[in-house]
């Protein structure tokens, strides 16, 4: 079992409108996640900052940051930033650009967990539905053209409201989208912006949406999570059936 977890934090702002680094950690701890996509984790101008200390999430959880940030000060790579627990080894990982109107990105990372060895896709996506699917399009090249198959898990903040919306039908040839539940806003969620998405080895046993008092308030959004369990035979007959499509 592998539970996973996606969370905006909103440079650490929650909607009191205080930047408040301990009550995004302590959201994080509560999370129990063994891997944790964050989005908007560093500011977006400048040395692009990071709002969480890399020594203090080290120090003040069981994670340590996949090294995304392109300086000293930063953690991710357009915001975009994975956290592992310290028991699971980084093989790789990549920064991707993304066709963008704003500052967009995604982040890959070759991890193993336990003997099994996965990749792990984070994202944040355009608020313009048009460059959303351009995003997609692009991510999906990236992933199955220029690297080797592994068995993926995408996360992230989609900004899409709809499960039916065309961009999400994007993914649906190679993977599976699970939307845990509503996650924006996070006083009173209506949106389901955040979303887990598995390639077929993978099977989402439980999902949902990380509702306590201190998440509520630390950010704009609500972190996300799922259970995940990984059957690696299982994308064989899948693979078989790709040269004929």
């Amino acid at each position: 079992m592998l539970k996973i977890g996606s969370y905006n934090i909103q440079k650490a702002i929650g909607v009191d409108a205080r930047r408040r680094p301990d009550r995004t950690l302590k959201v994080i701890r509560e999370l129990d996640c063994d891997i944790l996509a964050l989005q908007e984790a560093d500011k977006r101008f400048g040395p692009r900052e990071s709002t969480l200390d890399r020594n203090s999430i080290v120090a003040e959880t069981d994670y340590r940051p996949v090294p995304f940030g392109t300086s000293e000060k930063s953690l991710g790579w357009h915001g975009n930033a994975i956290l592992v627990r310290k028991d699971i080894s980084v093989l790789s990982y990549q920064r991707i650009d993304l066709p963008k109107l704003e500052p967009r990105g995604a982040v890959t990372a070759d991890l193993m967990v336990a003997d099994k060895k996965i990749r792990i896709a984070a994202m944040h996506l355009s608020l313009v539905g048009h460059f959303r699917k351009k995003q997609i399009t692009s991510l999906m090249h990236q992933l199955h053209e220029h690297l080797d198959y592994l068995p993926t898990v995408l996360i992230g903040d989609l900004n899409e409201w709809r499960d039916t919306a065309g961009s999400i039908k994007l993914f649906e040839k190679h993977y599976e989208v699970t939307t845990p539940g509503r996650s924006f806003p996070s006083p009173m969620p209506v949106g389901s912006l955040d979303r887990i998405i598995t390639s077929p080895e993978f099977t989402v046993t439980q999902a949902g949406v990380h509702k306590s008092k201190t998440a509520r308030v630390a950010s704009d959004h609500l972190p996300v999570w799922a259970n995940l369990t990984l059957e690696p035979a299982a994308h064989l007959s899948k693979g078989l059936e790709t040269p004929s499509e």
